[in-house]
C-alpha cells in the first residue's frame, strides 16, 4: 500500500509523513531528501551542479539509502543532517530541475516503494513516481505559516526572508510540482500535526473500506 503525500515546501510534508508512517507502521520515504544528497556528494566531490551528465552519472553510481528511522546515507557516508544545512537549500532546485537526474531518482524512488507499504512524500508522486498510490493527498498550508514553520528548522534568519526564500522557490519549483487530479487537498494552516494525521489516516481507512 501507498500514501503519496505530495505540497509545497513548509506545507508539512515531511513531519506529517514521517508522523504518519510511524503510525501505520509503513517505510518511510523522503524523496526530497533523496536530492539533497545527492546535491550534498556533487559539492563534496567538485561537480557543476549544470553539469547534467555527470550529475547522472554520480546519481545511479551512488543510490540514496534510508535507514530503520529517518536517516539518509550516500557513498557511505551518514548526510543526515548535513543536508539540511543552507548550502543545500540553496543549491538543490538546480540539481533537481535536470529531467534526466529527476528520471533516475524515480527509478530509485519507484524502487524503494516496492519494497513494502510506504508513505512518500515529494513534490511530483502521485502522478510521476507512483501514479497508483492507495491514497493521494495534497498538503497546502497559508504562505506565511509555512515560513514559519521553516524558521523553526533555521537558526539566523527572519520569518520576513524565508517567505520571499519560499516564494522564488516555489516559482523555480513549479514545473515539478504536480497535484494529481484525484488528490485530496488538507489544508495543515489551522491544524496540530496529529489533527493532520487523524485525517489523513481517515482518509486512507475510507478508501480501503
Amino acid at each position: 500500500m501507498i500514501v503519496a503525500i505530495d505540497g509545497p515546501a513548509g506545507a508539512g510534508k515531511s513531519s506529517v509523513a514521517r508522523a504518519l508512517a510511524v503510525r501505520l507502521g509503513f517505510r518511510y520515504l523522503d524523496t526530497g531528501a533523496m536530492y539533497r544528497a545527492l546535491t550534498w556528494l556533487a559539492l563534496r566531490r567538485g561537480i557543476a551542479l549544470d553539469d547534467v551528465l555527470a550529475l547522472e552519472v554520480l546519481a545511479r553510481e551512488n543510490p540514496i539509502t534510508f535507514d530503520a528511522g529517518d536517516g539518509v546515507s550516500i557513498a557511505g557516508h551518514d548526510v543526515t543532517a548535513l543536508i539540511r544545512e543552507p548550502v543545500i537549500d540553496s543549491s538543490v532546485p538546480i540539481v533537481a530541475r535536470h529531467a534526466d537526474v529527476r528520471e533516475v531518482m524515480r527509478e530509485r524512488q519507484r524502487a524503494l516503494a516496492e519494497q513494502g507499504d510506504s508513505v512518500i512524500e515529494g513534490r511530483d508522486i502521485g502522478v510521476v513516481v507512483a501514479p497508483h498510490a492507495d491514497l493521494k493527498v495534497w498538503l497546502t498550508a497559508d504562505p506565511q505559516v509555512r515560513a514559519k514553520r521553516r524558521h523553526a528548522e533555521r537558526d539566523g534568519i527572519s520569518v520576513d526572508t524565508l517567505a520571499d526564500e519560499m516564494r522564488r522557490r516555489d516559482e523555480r519549483d513549479a514545473a515539478n510540482t504536480h497535484r494529481a487530479e484525484d488528490a485530496i487537498e488538507v489544508d495543515t494552516t489551522s491544524l496540530s500535526l496529529s489533527e493532520v494525521i487523524d485525517r489523513i489516516e481517515g482518509l486512507l481507512r475510507e478508501r480501503v473500506a
